[in-house]
């Protein structure tokens, strides 16, 4: 597999499920970042580095909808499903202890994330 560049590409997890958080990923050489919102998130962001093979190694914070915190780290693993779309195996551990395994996939630009420094938000619980 050649080794993805992700800026610019958008993620959701994978089948794309409504109302389902999305990502805005950015790269500068090994530098990565991104932010993601929408379903049960109300804004979250990640930073990090990429390595020769493309995995991702991350922190990130989070704000859901109901106004909690939480934050941990992920390394996530590019892959392609059967049509040939990237994919991110994300093995994650939260800093509360919670760990799991989420595979998100790039879908069309028009699902982007909207700018959160732009949208007018209902006061969090």
């Amino acid at each position: 597999m050649d080794v993805p560049n992700y800026d610019g590409r958008i993620f959701r997890p994978i089948g794309n499920p409504p109302g389902a958080p999305t990502g805005r990923y950015h790269q500068n050489g090994t530098l990565i970042w991104a932010e993601f919102g929408g379903g049960r998130l109300h804004y979250g962001r990640l930073v990090g580095t990429c390595d020769e093979t493309g995995t991702i190694t991350a922190t990130y914070c989070q704000l859901t909808a109901t106004g909690e915190v939480t934050a941990g780290e992920v390394r996530s693993v590019p892959g392609r499903t059967a049509d040939g779309v990237l994919t991110l195996t994300e093995n994650w551990h939260r800093l509360d202890g919670s760990t799991g395994v989420s595979v998100i996939e790039e879908v069309d630009p028009s699902l982007a994330p909207a700018d959160p420094t732009t949208i007018q938000h209902a006061a969090l619980p």
